[in-house]
């Protein structure tokens, strides 16, 4: 199915199952212990070996000469995985960076080698024998001291609309700001981790990725075989924030090393390793140019950001939220890109929107000041029903509405428009807020319905499930479709056999698999209703029934026979050439500073988001209120520190690198507009999981002004920031 025009009425719109909210499928086996990570399938090879990788202790050079007899000869040692040996072929697919170093190095922590031994113990043993020796070369770490050598980038081309700078020089009013965000790791729970068997010159690898089939072609590129020679499964994932979209090294050695020795191997990487050796999300600096005329209409915005990568690497670009954000005649965005060492650069959660989210957000209130405005009457003041950087409409727009419910709920007009004002004993209370703008793209998608004969329907495709709760939707979508119970529905995720879909980022993923469980739906209920002599487009589904003109059959009398099978795939190219897709909501934030120490607590955290329809308003609060503990991480806490003289992320294991915990994360609340965009998809809404961390950031650095009258531009925002600042004690 082609999806080009406005979804009609259809069996999704009864909303019998999905819509409602409902507990994870896939929870039962989750807290028992029953869901299988990659690393812990015990019974789909036997006598596993086990890698161990080695990374590289320089950040750029050559390897010059590499000692293995002494690793070699230890206890259970199989062999070494070395560049040489290897036979790696590609660096991947969206990789800067090859899989295995050698002899160039070209980061810190870079795989250079793997032991593979028969038990975890003895590889890790056996590595601490292995002696390398480098040529080290002279890098680049710093993002700043990289600027001059910046340039234009195709993964983020300029922008011009109208003629900003004639139009910046004649606004009465003008704001010129800078701010800059810190580089930070997706840090989660799961480590990477991989399990690869071949067998008659095929590979199967049990691993932790979030887009099955990108990877599977990416692989066979790696290993230099086929495309078809290739099977990914990836049920469940813990975590991944895109730092799993791309193959790494724990999945292409594990593989290489499996083809080498022709035994299974199982490979995890050490917490410490995965910092530098996977990838990160890129620091920025961020320049805002804002114009306005004295009634407070934006005459003219440009956004410039700057950030840096590996050779091949991509931008980490701002500039991505602030063209649809607010209504202006002349716009220019401009993204710049230079080179350093450091270990690659990925997708993030909202990769770029989340920095640049920061910039746009704070200087709007940087803005309202200068205008004498109300943050909230600005923003209104500046919406706008169509793209300024595309003049196409939006397919949704209710960013007012969730502004003027937001200010309403949590009690907005208390805040003192004055700042450092209201004192609780030894602490500056403030709120601050901000708009939360995100793509809502959609993909090509997949699936597989399969009814069968014990009255389940078994639901297939290739998509993930990150912990976004991606198995209860489908099985919702799925039984709203086919009139059954949601117990009826079996849902079989992340295996390269299954149909693809558009696999776990971009927040495309909700969208993108509810359509293509809908199309294989309707292929099925064509399939049945053909079979019954029935009109599909008026036969009803529901109860384990098919119904039309008062004949009513049950599903399980049809498949007496046999199962039922149908595959759909729904393709959205060309949704986008009339409309723009877009998320927005409004998050709002209380803050708490302490004059003497300036340390920052949050009080409390109020989220108002639009998507369109909501597919199951428990995973989608998840996923959000998830959003904001970690736009608040990246707001107080959260950086890697970059030691340039080794060009290698210092802080580089969850003990240094901080992230919020329960004491950080006060109460929160989330709420969604009702409503439905059927120009959206077939299902008519849009996937919330980046929405939720765009914007927060902004709103927790805007509350800590309010509250003190500091105004920080470098996040995080920490204590020695703020400090020396904070308003004299009377």
């Amino acid at each position: 199915m082609k999806f080009t025009k406005p979804a009609p009425k259809n069996p999704i719109d009864n909303q019998t199952v999905m819509g409602k909210p409902t507990p994870r499928i896939d929870g039962p086996l989750k807290t028992t212990g029953q869901a299988t990570y990659a690393y812990e399938w015990k019974d789909v090879v036997e006598n596993p070996a086990y890698g161990w990788i080695i990374g590289s202790s320089i950040a750029n050079g050559r390897i010059k000469s590499m000692k293995l007899d002494a690793a070699k000869s230890a206890p259970g040692v199989i062999d070494i995985l070395t560049y040489k040996n290897a036979g790696i072929k590609h660096k991947g697919d969206n990789s800067s960076a090859q899989q295995i170093a050698g002899p160039k190095v070209e980061h810190y922590h870079q795989a250079v080698a793997m032991v593979i031994a028969e038990s975890f113990e003895e590889a890790r043993a056996a590595a601490e024998l292995v002696e390398i020796s480098y040529t080290k070369s002279k890098g680049k770490y710093v993002l700043e001291d990289t600027l001059s050598s910046a340039k234009k980038t195709d993964q983020q081309k300029d922008v011009s609309v109208g003629d900003f700078a004639s139009a910046y020089e004649s606004a009465p009013v003008k704001l010129d700001v800078t701010y800059k965000t810190s580089r930070h790791s997706h840090a989660m729970m799961e480590p990477h981790a991989t399990i690869a068997n071949w067998e008659d010159n095929k590979v199967t690898v049990w691993t932790a990725n979030q887009m099955i089939n990108w990877s599977k072609t990416s692989l066979a590129k790696v290993l230099g075989v086929s495309k078809e020679d290739v099977r990914l499964v990836s049920p469940f994932i813990g975590g991944g924030f895109g730092g799993k979209l791309f193959i790494l090294s724990d999945a292409s050695l594990a593989a290489a090393g499996a083809r080498l020795t022709k035994r299974p191997v199982k490979v995890t990487l050490q917490r410490a390793l995965i910092f530098n050796n996977t990838a990160h999300r890129a620091s920025t600096i961020q320049n805002m140019r804002l114009g306005a005329n004295e009634n407070g209409e934006l005459t003219a915005v440009a956004h410039k950001n700057w950030s840096s990568a590996l050779p091949e690497g991509g931008p980490e670009s701002g500039v991505l939220t602030t063209g649809p954000s607010y209504k202006t005649p002349n716009m220019l965005l401009e993204t710049r890109l230079s080179v350093t060492n450091l270990p690659p650069v990925s997708a993030m959660r909202a990769p770029g929107d989340m920095p640049g989210s920061i910039a746009i957000e704070v200087a709007m209130d940087e803005m309202a000041e200068k205008l004498k405005l109300d943050p909230i009457e600005f923003r209104l003041l500046n919406d706008t029903q169509t793209n300024p950087e595309t003049g196409k409409p939006f397919s949704r727009r209710k960013l007012a509405e969730c502004l003027q419910q937001g200010a309403e709920k949590f009690g907005w007009s208390d805040r003192s428009s004055v700042p450092a004002q209201k004192r609780e004993g030894s602490k500056l209370i403030g709120m601050g807020v901000a708009s939360a703008v995100r793509g809502g793209p959609a993909s090509k998608s997949a699936a597989r319905v399969q009814l069968t004969t014990d009255n389940k329907l078994i639901v297939e495709t290739d998509m993930t499930d990150i912990g976004t709760g991606s198995y209860t939707i489908l099985a919702q979508t799925a039984a709203e479709m086919m009139g059954l119970p949601l117990s009826d529905v079996d849902v079989r995720l992340g295996d390269s056999n299954f149909p693809a879909a558009a696999g776990s980022g971009g927040q495309w993923g909700a969208t993108s698999s509810t359509s293509g469980v809908y199309v294989a739906c309707v292929n099925l209920r064509k399939k049945i209703t053909d079979q019954l002599g029935l009109n599909a487009d008026t036969a009803t589904f529901e109860n384990g029934n098919v119904t039309e003109s008062g004949k009513s059959t049950s599903l399980s009398s049809i498949v007496k026979s046999g199962p039922i099978e149908a595959e759909g795939e729904i393709d959205f190219s060309g949704r986008g050439d009339d409309h723009s897709y877009y998320t927005f909501g409004a998050h709002f934030v209380e803050v708490e500073v302490d004059i003497y120490t300036a340390e920052t607590r949050i009080r409390r955290m109020l989220a108002v988001c639009d998507s369109g329809r909501i597919f199951n308003p428990v995973s989608a609060r998840s996923q959000v209120i998830g959003g904001m503990t970690m736009g608040a991480g990246a707001a107080l806490m959260e950086e890697l520190h970059v030691d340039p003289r080794y060009g290698h992320l210092a802080n580089h294991d969850l003990a240094q690198y901080e992230v919020p915990v329960h004491m950080d994360i006060p109460h929160q609340e989330v709420f969604f507009l009702e409503g439905e965009d059927p120009l959206a998809s077939p299902t008519k809404g849009s996937g919330v999981g980046e929405l939720g961390i765009c914007g927060v950031s902004a709103a927790i650095g805007n509350a800590i002004y309010n509250a003190t009258g500091v105004r920080v531009r470098e996040f995080p925002i920490t204590m020695e920031k703020l400090l020396n600042e904070m308003p004299v004690e009377v």
